[in-house]
Formats: structure tokens, sequence, C-alpha cells
């Protein structure tokens, strides 16, 4: 298997991509519901999508393929080479900002993550690592991560999760917020693990993602020595929804055992 050739064509294709979406601006979209009134898609994210798998399939028609719009393959399991593809990361950002969006695509062999792209399509910024390589923005290569402690650290964290809902105790998140030196909050799970790769945020929390959500940032962090988990500190599902747990491994590991380990996640 020819991975340079892989890693090549998914840049091409991606920055081709992105400049379909930059030209739909101008556009009226198409805009509707999913899972419920937030859970958006348009029609861009639609045929953004179906231009990956008539791309994918042309040069590789025994790779398998799973995006979020559900165009591509219904996969039992990740065995044989899997791209996993969300066409527009942050769609609530794109409809209402035209910012703040990204591209994620992701090659895996037998569930080991072998390349990582992650697009921010308004700056013309390509995250991208091949395993084995290190990690990339644009044509510089990304250093290295460095430990921070918790105090001197800003955090990607919804507020959601700070208030009463559903899917867990506020109460076990308020501790780690008052301690960090910060939170922020993006709307786009790509590009906060692509800010975690680059430390502009050190650690990056969520509750319940999807595999297209985090299989590209999971390649491109840990290519630069970051750990990604759940909130359990147990290797992610690649083929359902999970909580995610993203940062420098000396953060993680204190988060880890002096926030997370009594959360019933």
């Amino acid at each position: 298997m020819n991975w340079e050739d892989i890693y090549a064509h998914a840049q091409e294709w991606v920055k081709e991509a992105g400049n379909r979406i930059r030209s739909s601006f101008d556009q009226t979209l198409n805009i509707q519901t999913k899972s419920n009134p937030n859970d958006l898609v348009t029609n861009i994210d639609k045929e953004i999508e179906q231009f990956f798998i008539k791309k994918v399939r042309g040069v590789y028609p025994n790779h398998k393929i799973l995006g979020e719009e559900g165009f591509g393959d219904d996969l039992k399991s990740l065995e044989g080479i899997v791209w996993l593809i969300d066409p527009i990361d942050g769609t609530m950002n794109f409809i209402h900002q035209q910012r703040n969006f990204a591209i994620s695509l992701a090659v895996y062999e037998n569930g080991i993550g072998k390349i990582g792209l992650i697009y921010d399509v308004v700056h013309d910024e390509l995250y991208h690592a091949i395993r084995g390589n290190g990690a990339y923005l644009n044509e510089k290569s990304i250093p290295v991560l460095k430990s921070t402690t918790v105090k001197e650290s800003i955090i990607a964290l919804n507020a959601t999760w700070v208030m009463e809902n559903h899917r867990i105790d506020h109460n076990l998140m308020i501790p780690l917020v008052k301690d960090a030196r910060g939170t922020r909050s993006y709307g786009t799970a790509a590009l906060e693990m692509v800010f975690v790769a680059t430390g502009r945020v050190d650690a990056y929390l969520s509750m319940r993602l999807s595999p297209w959500d985090f299989a590209a940032g999971a390649v491109i962090i840990e290519e630069l020595g970051g750990v990604v988990t759940n909130l359990r500190g147990e290797k992610l599902d690649f083929l359902s929804q999970d909580s995610l747990f993203a940062a420098n491994s000396g953060l993680h590991h204190s988060i880890l055992k002096e926030y997370l380990k009594d959360g019933k996640w």
C-alpha cells in the first residue's frame, strides 16, 4: 500500500472541497435538521461528502467510507482501509458565521490511524499528519506538545457540561473549570482538536462525539505526543459515539487522576 499516494490524494481532495465550500458562501443554503432542532445539515454538507465519496471510489474502489451524512458504507468493523469523513464539522458555525468550521478526513487501516487532515477552510489552514512522520500546519512542522498544569491551562469545554444536563452530573466538571486558567468553546470538535495539537488550548473534553468528529484529530495529536481517549481514559471506539478527552500527556494524566476518576461516563 502506497500511503504517500493516499496522503497526497487526500490533501488534494480536501483543498478542492474547501474551494467548493468557499464558492458556496453567496448561495442560499438548504438547511435541514437531523436529531434535534440544533443538529443542522445543509445541501453543502451533503454535496461535499458525495464529492469525497466519488473521489475515493474512483481511485480506491476497495476502500470503505464512514461519513457523517450517511452516503458511505454501513460498517460493522474497521477491517481494511476506512476513510472517516466529516464534510463540514461545525455546521451551525458555517450557517451562522461562515467561519469556525472545518473539513475533517482520516484514513485508518484495521482500526489504526494512518492519515489525518483537518482543513480550516476560511483561513486556508491545513493541519495534517501521516503516521510516523510528525504533524504539519500547511508546510510548517508543528512542535511536539509540552506538558502543562491545570492552573496554567486553557481547556476547551462546552458550557453545556457545566450546567444541569441529561448526560453527566455537571458538578463533576465545576472543579476543573474553577482550577483552570480559562475555558473556551468553538463549536467544532475538529478545530478544537487541532487547537490542542498547536497548543492554542491545552485540553479538549466532550461528552458525546462521533468517529468522524475525532478520527483525524486523534492522528494529528498522537503524532505530537498527545493523548486521545474517552473520559474514562480508554481507547476510543471508532465505530460508535463516545466521550472525548484530548490533551498533552502530562495534563491528560493529571486531569484523569484528579478530576475524572470518579465520573460515571
